[in-house]
């Protein structure tokens, strides 16, 4: 079954690449589809109880003890789904986009290129195929950011890649760390089943830790480095920021659970201060920049530097309630900036500039469009009723019982996600924009359309996963705690979180 979902977006990008541009949109979005139902089923199949799943192990390189492993456990599984869902709405809202147009054979087959490369790395369980396929991750991604996207596209490609590959310089040192380690307790090995059972000495294991900390600290990113982040939302399509961010920054935090945690639980409890140091700096100084910003998809994509601040925060106060809800806000963070990319993409196409202090009055001639909007911007900042909520809380909850001086400064980010979301939805929606004078409002009122019903089947199931799961999120955290309990248990930490009292058990003792 994984295998099936990892060759079928390859060989349909392959298969892009070949035919006719008029039939490229078709074919990629068939695939995209087909890869969707093939995710689907393995959810279905899916146990969440019964640990990593679907378990495909080839020997790879013998000498080295490299496998071509693959399995899904909770974790793997959203963010599989995630992924399968993202890729075909992404193609339909790039469907005749300006900035795809001139090349669409091109941004599929890179799109679908980077889902099967996506998809290799959640299902990865040997480090080693894990990192030849994050750091090939890079290729679709750089032509999708350099190709495609506004001027200026190809420098913000560049500094993207130049981040990502020092990050993956320093994995690969660590990732050569563990031959060593392994290969001097007998048989070498990568196999995470392997790595997790390994008696690597405190100090080695530090050091190793550092490695894939610091490569997931870019891809996430976090705080210092997290400069490429703005510059490839501001430059890139709407549709290629949601791949990178939506799909591709969940790598950090992916890896940080199951590498970080998993291989490591003695260094990871050692490093918690310092990861939630910068995971707090990261919260409050990326929705500090993002106030700051008039270029409305750099300040989207700033906002990510915040959320994955919290997320990071959720997986190092080392709580089942934390690590639940970093998991779940993996999930809604995906579909919740999404939402505000594509939205934002339609938006930018119709006032012809991405500036919001030249834009204005939208809502009165796009009510759709504004309506969209609002409820990604909602989402955004936790709004109850909206699955950010749930996770949010979640870690916030968390984080007060780590240390209230930790809660009180993440929970700023409460206020902060207001200010900038009110604020970007009421420079851009409401009023009468940079023009107040009647008759320049007339004229934009009739010659600006709405939403048509490709752009909204675009955003739609996007929207009805953040309210079905707002409302229920049970289907999620039932694939992540199981999980998140056995990883803690092997970290070695103490679960102190809220008891049922034995009188609400229903026993009569």
């Amino acid at each position: 079954m994984l295998l099936t979902l990892l060759l079928l977006p390859l060989v349909g990008a392959i298969a892009v690449a070949a035919l006719p541009k008029d039939l490229s949109r078709m074919l990629g979005l068939g695939v995209a589809l087909a890869t969707l139902v093939v995710g689907a089923v393995v959810a279905v199949r899916f146990d969440p109880d019964n640990g990593m799943q679907f378990n495909e192990d080839w020997t790879w390189i013998k000498q080295f003890g490299v496998h071509f492993a693959l399995g899904v456990d909770g974790l793997g599984l959203l963010m599989v789904l995630l992924t399968v869902l993202l890729v075909p709405l992404v193609l339909v809202a790039e469907w005749s986009s300006p900035q795809t147009e001139t090349a669409p054979r091109a941004f599929v087959a890179w799109a679908l290129a980077l889902e099967a490369l996506s998809l290799a790395v959640f299902c990865a369980t040997d480090v080693f195929l894990f990192y030849v396929v994050f750091e090939a991750t890079l290729i679709p991604a750089y032509f999708l950011v350099g190709g495609f996207g506004r001027y200026g596209r190809g420098a913000a490609a560049l500094k993207f890649l130049m981040y990502q590959l020092a990050g993956g310089l320093v994995l690969l040192a660590s990732v050569v760390g563990l031959y060593v380690v392994s290969a001097s307790q007998g048989t070498p090995s990568y196999l995470l089943s392997d790595l997790t059972s390994l008696d690597i000495g405190t100090d080695a294991g530090r050091w190793l830790f550092l490695g894939f900390l610091f490569a997931f600290v870019v891809k996430a990113p976090l705080f210092p480095l997290h400069t490429w982040l703005a510059d490839t939302t501001e430059k890139a399509t709407p549709g290629t920021s949601v791949l990178l961010v939506c799909v591709l920054d969940k790598i950090g935090t992916f890896g940080m659970l199951r590498f970080c945690l998993g291989i490591f639980p003695e260094a990871s409890q050692w490093a918690t201060p310092l990861v939630i140091t910068l995971a707090l700096i990261s919260i409050v100084y990326g929705a500090f920049l993002a106030i700051g910003q008039d270029d409305i998809l750099r300040l989207i994509g700033l906002t990510s530097l915040s959320h994955f601040g919290l997320i990071t925060l959720g997986i190092f106060v080392l709580t089942p309630q934390g690590g639940s809800g970093a998991v779940l806000y993996m999930v809604n963070h995906g579909l919740g900036t999404a939402v505000l990319f594509l939205v934002a993409g339609y938006l930018v196409q119709r006032r012809g500039t991405t500036l919001i202090s030249e834009m204005g009055g939208m809502e009165k001639v796009t009510p759709v469009l504004a309506g969209l909007f609002l409820v990604g911007g909602l989402a955004t900042l936790g709004l109850p009723g909206l699955s950010t909520f749930v996770s949010e809380f979640l870690v916030l909850a968390s984080a007060f019982d780590y240390s209230w001086w930790v809660g009180a400064i993440a929970v700023t980010t409460i206020v902060l996600a207001a200010v900038y979301v009110l604020w970007m939805y009421q420079r851009t929606m409401t009023g009468v924009g940079p023009h107040p004078e009647p008759g320049a409002l007339q004229e934009h009122q009739t010659t600006t359309r709405d939403l048509g019903l490709r752009e909204v089947l675009a955003v739609a199931p996007i929207v009805a996963a953040l309210v079905f799961f707002g409302f229920y999120p049970k289907p999620l955290l039932d694939a992540a705690n199981p999980m998140i309990t056995g990883l803690l248990s092997h970290v070695g930490a103490p679960d102190d979180g809220p008891t049922v009292p034995a009188a609400a058990t229903g026993s009569d003792d």
